[in-house]
């Protein structure tokens, strides 16, 4: 591939617009990227990259805009087959299909086979459960020493909560945020994962362990984990025959537990950091919580961006998408779109409609635990 990329040094606002390539990983090692978005936002809000890094694609970067893609799966769909909802392009033997890169109804069946466990019900069961657990990790973390956050809370505390959603053995616990890791990591960006080939070697392993638990769970009557749902379900009870199917499905489980919350945990923390005043109206008012905690969400944006792929000709923002077009729906630059938030780039604790952010999407993909990890953040904080 040929691409001509944008520097991580480049001023933004003196490139053609045409090679701003808003996917370039360097961007975000190096915490840049936001100038790129508000330029994009304000002159090319559906911005289209020739031949970049991931190849061709359209970048979606308005709230608006983003709405508009979400709320129509019907023209920009979700499959696998036509890409999923990842920006690169995998081989067809290393796409993993799950009910997120499904189309409705398909995708509505599978959703709802595991969708009560994060349902009102089990939340209120959990909540003493998430409560004293987390207790427990803010007590003994060292006091008067650097630690490092992120190892001690976000990822413990996630991964305790992943362990008991699939009812997984507690001191194999960390095998799901590494499996997770892998799932997610972008070959190019450096890492454990350097190829397709690698990933799915990895996540061979984690197939090989949850297949054995589903037959496990498929001879034991139904309980309230994700394996036992999924085995018993109508709608999956046979998705242990399509293995990549139901690699696709843990996977996804995994990770939805996994990123937004731990991300928005060690997100959260710098933003407290980082914002002194905020962090004392807090301290001051502990109602102030639950705004606070979907304004961490907002400003941190754990979830980067969604794909789509048109299957039907659409004029959006003036622009004329073709069926086929690879769509990305940049979450991270709609959570700070001038024209749909006030003050976007700041943080504000007591923001007035907090919840009016994209980090959980939209639509029928709306993340399904969203309220679970609202519930984990309220606690912590």
């Amino acid at each position: 591939m040929s691409a001509v990329v944008s520097r991580s040094t480049d001023d933004p606002y003196a490139m053609p617009l045409e090679a701003i390539d808003v996917s370039d990983p360097r961007l975000y090692q190096l915490d840049t990227y936001h100038p790129y978005f508000e330029r994009l936002r304000r002159e090319a809000p559906v911005h289209y990259r020739k031949d970049g890094l991931y190849g061709s694609f359209w970048s979606v970067t308005r709230f608006k805009d983003i709405m508009e893609v979400e709320t129509h799966p019907e023209v920009f769909s979700s499959e696998a087959r036509l890409g999923g909802i990842t920006i690169t392009d995998r081989p067809m033997q290393y796409r993993r299909r799950s009910f997120i890169s499904m189309d409705p109804p398909e995708h509505d069946e599978q959703r709802k086979a595991v969708s009560p466990i994060v349902g009102p019900g089990n939340l209120k069961n959990m909540e003493a459960l998430i409560r004293e657990r987390t207790i427990h990790v803010i007590d003994n973390l060292p006091r008067g020493e650097t630690f490092d956050w992120v190892q001690r809370v976000s990822i413990e505390l996630t991964t305790l909560m992943l362990a008991t959603l699939f009812d997984f053995p507690l001191e194999e616990r960390h095998k799901l945020t590494f499996w997770s890791d892998c799932a997610t990591q972008d070959v190019n960006a450096g890492g454990v994962v350097d190829s397709e080939e690698k990933r799915l070697e990895i996540l061979g392993e984690a197939l090989e362990v949850f297949t054995r638990l589903w037959h496990e769970r498929k001879k034991a009557p139904p309980r309230f984990d994700l394996i036992s749902m999924l085995a018993h379900a109508e709608a999956t009870k046979n998705l242990v025959d399509e293995p990549m199917e139901y690699l696709g499905n843990l996977t996804l489980l995994i990770v939805g537990g996994n990123d937004t919350t731990r991300n928005s945990m060690s997100g959260g923390l710098w933003a407290l950091a980082s914002h002194p005043r905020q962090y004392a109206r807090l301290r001051a008012d502990h109602g102030l919580i639950p705004s606070a905690v979907s304004e961490m969400i907002r400003w941190q944006s754990p979830i980067v961006h969604m794909r789509r792929t048109a299957v039907a000709d659409h004029e959006l923002a003036g622009q004329r998408i073709a069926s086929g077009d690879k769509v990305v729906m940049w979450y991270i630059s709609g959570n700070r779109d001038e024209t749909a938030i006030e003050r976007p780039n700041e943080f504000i604790v007591d923001r007035k409609r907090a919840r009016h952010h994209m980090s959980f999407g939209f639509g029928v993909h709306r993340c399904v635990g969203n309220r679970l990890a609202e519930l984990q953040l309220n606690i912590l904080w």
